[in-house]
């Protein structure tokens, strides 16, 4: 398995609307973090969704290192 790119070693707050679908960048190569803009073309990875269930501030992984995709589980404290 290929390793990730660490994009940020802290979290992006993000404001997420309810219903509304987000793709988090998992190879940590996009230029618009956390979200994927394409980057991993031809690579492992894959754009995780995320479906935003009520409007409100969540934490998208920057570190790419998380065991709760594509949330913060504080992996970046361990860097």
């Amino acid at each position: 398995m290929s390793t990730p790119t660490i994009a940020a070693k802290q979290p992006f707050p993000i404001e997420v609307e309810e219903g509304k679908s987000y793709f988090w960048c998992s190879c940590g190569k996009s230029g618009a973090q956390p979200f994927c803009d394409g980057s991993h073309q031809g690579s492992d990875f894959t754009p995780v969704k995320y479906k935003a269930e009520k409007t409100r501030t969540v934490f998208f992984c920057g570190c790419k290192i998380t065991d709760k995709m594509p949330l913060c589980d504080g992996a970046h404290t361990r860097l």
